[in-house]
């Protein structure tokens, strides 16, 4: 830490604000206009993910290539690697009118618009693997970008007392929106069936309705105002105005990735942020299969899994927070990490169990309870690790992106495992995979990783 940080968190801490202030703070502007750019984060990802799946299988697509479709998750995986780009370098027209950060969020709003457009018209049935394949694809790859420039408006936006509540309000929103285009999507695809519409042309008019509310986002980014810190960007493209854009690029993505790199185990720590939530990923992976070969409907889906998971989600969430407060980080991580583990024990007596209401809502709310705690513990893990504030946006896509690896490819042979050993098997061996991130754990808990992270967990507090 330098002097400066040093001096700056020697500070005595402010007042706590009265409960009228902390209230009041979720109604100032850019804290609101936060809110609603969660919400336009939260939409599309299921589009591409669990809600497709269900379209899948219900087109009667094999559980092995749904277990593939994992990989339509790349662009979160790699994000990091245009994440410098976003930074550097404006869209033409758009930067010159709306900004830097605006420019970038309605160009990737637009293409996230057309690419779910393009998906509604694919058909899991009859349609071109590869076809409905790109679709996904490109409804994640601008989805990502969308990420990337949310979280750079949303940390240069906000001041220093209004960070814990725009999170807050970004988090809620965020899950909303992934409701909408999880069980809002299922109930809208029932709807247009009930309307006389065949199964595929329903579920193509769902997916134009879930790219109508793409719309949210654009006017909100519309409404929205330059974040300030955007002079700097300007200051320091008139300071290196001789400069190429391959050169601006490279600056950034050098610098995010060399001083992460120069830490004392690294790559180590690297390697716990792939693999801390792979327990969790690889049974979320295939919930919508095997909640569907149980014998649940497509309604029964929507209100427990979406439904009953989002309450879940959300209270768990605020047990997370008090446990990442209580404990120390470490900790709060071994915590998170044994949690998982046992959800997803409680699904092997859900495949035990078979087409029962009471263990299904049981079983979902232990999941999504425990994965929230542990969602909620490793974000506090990844902010510590960004300890440069020259470096915050990249570095954090980096870590991010790295998480989604078991999500994406490790996850993605989830339903071969499945189809040759059955549920209860599945589940069971699931539970395992959290054995190498607790190994890694007690490593860099023995190294004394955690207590160099400490100074910057104190600063953020």
């Amino acid at each position: 830490m330098t002097a400066a940080a040093e001096s700056k968190s020697a500070k005595p801490a402010p007042a706590k604000p009265s409960f009228r202030e902390a209230f009041t703070v979720y109604l100032k502007p850019r804290v609101l206009i936060v809110l609603f750019l969660g919400f336009a984060a939260g939409l599309p990802l299921a589009l591409s993910g669990s809600t497709l799946l269900v379209w899948m299988r219900e087109a009667g697509v094999d559980l092995g290539t749904i277990g593939l479709f994992a990989l339509v998750g790349t662009p979160y995986t790699i994000k990091f690697l245009w994440a410098p780009v976003v930074d550097a370098l404006d869209v033409p027209l758009l930067s010159r009118r709306l900004g830097r950060r605006r420019g970038w969020l309605v160009l990737s709003q637009l293409l996230l618009m057309a690419a779910i457009v393009l998906l509604a018209f694919c058909n899991p049935a009859v349609s071109p693997w590869y076809l409905l394949f790109g679709g996904a694809l490109l409804v994640a790859a601008a989805s990502a970008t969308q990420d990337i420039v949310i979280d750079a408006f949303r940390v240069e936006s906000l001041d220093p007392s209004e960070q814990a509540a725009g999170m807050a309000s970004y988090v809620a929103a965020y899950r909303i929106g992934m409701l909408i285009s999880t069980a809002g999507a299922l109930f809208v695809v029932t709807g247009f069936e009930d309307l006389g519409f065949g199964k595929n042309a329903a579920w193509t008019m769902g997916y134009i309705v879930m790219a109508g509310f793409v719309l949210i986002g654009i006017v909100t980014t519309l409404i929205a105002t330059e974040p300030g810190r955007s002079a700097e960007a300007r200051a320091d493209r008139a300071e290196h105005a001789n400069e190429s854009p391959i050169k601006r690029v490279a600056r950034a993505a050098v610098g995010a990735f060399s001083e992460f790199l120069s830490r004392e185990m690294a790559l180590t720590a690297l390697a716990f942020v792939i693999l801390y939530k792979f327990c969790d990923a690889l049974a979320g992976a295939m919930t919508t299969p095997f909640v569907i070969d149980l014998g649940f409907s497509r309604n029964d889906y929507a209100t427990i899994v979406k439904g009953v998971g989002l309450a879940a989600t959300l209270i768990g969430g605020f047990a997370g927070g008090f446990v990442a407060r209580a404990y120390p980080l470490a900790t709060s991580l071994w915590i998170g990490a044994i949690l998982q583990m046992i959800s997803n024990l409680v699904f092997t007596g859900l495949a035990l169990a078979g087409h029962n209401y009471w263990a299904l809502t049981a079983a979902i709310i232990a999941e999504n309870f425990t994965g929230a705690i542990g969602t909620v513990i490793f974000v506090a893990y990844l902010s510590a690790l960004c300890q440069s504030p020259l470096h915050t946006a990249t570095q954090y896509a980096l870590l991010t992106a790295l998480s989604a690896v078991g999500r994406t490819y490790l996850s993605s042979g989830a339903g071969f495992v499945a189809e040759g050993t059955g549920w209860v098997t599945f589940y069971a061996l699931s539970a395992l995979t959290a054995v190498p991130s607790l190994l890694l754990l007690l490593l860099l808990q023995s190294r004394g990783h955690f207590a160099s992270l400490t100074p910057s967990k104190t600063d953020g507090e």
